[in-house]
């Protein structure tokens, strides 16, 4: 029988799901309007401004004692982020949140060549069908530049990564902290490079080089979603992935998947063909076979 800790884990990642998927919608709206570098720096600047204050009032108490961890781990989230959000703006909403998940396989495979963590055939079976289903989503809009894919990639290695991360520090510092970090490497890092291309006349590539925009009218709303989704979705994602008996979790993250195609189908997305929805499916598969795996054998998976 599930323990309430299981419970409480399910639905925090649903949560997640939900505050990503709107995060996302809310990205999309503002595609004719601002580049990815730009929203980075907007998503985050929100989620400081609400943040914050909480901090002040309800000081963290907790361990401590790794920063450098803690720094990577913003790293990390940042340049999935960057990652993400280009993808969102110039792919399916479904197919970049499909992408972006497939964090699952990475974990399963940096835990294996850094931790030395071997799953079993089922879990060996479930990355080679993990990377079935992204050729499948592949396969259906070649038509796309290939680097549009290669960032679904990235994101979906780095998140793995900055999960990974998660999950040696939950145990040191409070949720609200990992988050605050996060947001503090995703806002600074735009930041400085607003810096570079107004000192150095730098060319904004609307990525990594960006220039400043002040939002207008509406672009006020959606920035403003935007960051709280996100900040929704993120402090969430770190209860759950924190959550040292929660294996079965990470499954409910897959909701991401569905509620992105839907929010991007209101926004202009076509509906997936079938073979698209094949590769959802294969991924979603597989993440859920690693999960199954995973909460067999917690104690292998946590540290």
């Amino acid at each position: 029988m599930l323990k309430d800790t299981r419970y409480q884990g399910i639905a925090f990642m649903l949560l997640a799901a939900l505050g990503f998927s709107i995060m996302g919608g809310a990205a999309k709206a503002l595609k004719e309007s601002f580049n990815a570098g730009q929203l980075v720096f907007y998503r985050n600047a929100v989620g400081l401004i609400f943040l914050l204050p909480g901090l002040f009032i309800k000081p963290p108490v907790q361990e401590g004692g790794n920063p450098l961890r803690l720094a990577f781990r913003g790293l990390m989230g940042t340049l999935a982020l960057y990652t993400l959000l280009y993808c969102i703006l110039h792919i399916p909403l479904g197919t970049a949140m499909s992408y972006n998940l497939t964090s699952a396989l990475f974990i399963a495979i940096f835990s294996y060549f850094l931790f030395n963590e071997y799953h079993g055939n089922r879990v060996g079976f479930a990355v080679v069908l993990g990377f079935a289903g992204m050729l499948l989503i592949y396969k259906p809009v070649m038509h796309l530049p290939w680097y549009y894919h290669l960032a679904g990639l990235i994101s979906g290695i780095t998140s793995a990564i900055a999960y990974l991360t998660v999950n040696r520090l939950a145990k040191y510092y409070d949720p609200r902290v990992i988050v605050l970090l996060f947001l503090l490497s995703g806002f600074f890092v735009p930041l400085f490079t607003m810096i570079i291309h107004y000192t150095t006349g730098a060319a904004a590539d609307g990525l990594f080089i960006v220039d400043f925009k002040l939002p207008s009218g509406t672009e006020w709303f959606w920035i403003l979603l935007m960051g709280l989704a996100a900040l929704f979705g993120q402090y969430f994602v770190t209860r759950s992935y924190g959550s040292d008996k929660a294996g079965i979790v990470s499954i409910f993250g897959y909701a991401n998947i569905i509620y992105s195609v839907f929010i991007g189908m209101a926004l202009g997305d076509l509906f997936p063909d079938w073979i698209s929805w094949a590769g959802i499916f294969c991924i979603i598969a597989s993440g859920v076979i690693i999960t199954l795996v995973k909460r067999k054998q917690p104690d292998s998976w946590h540290s």
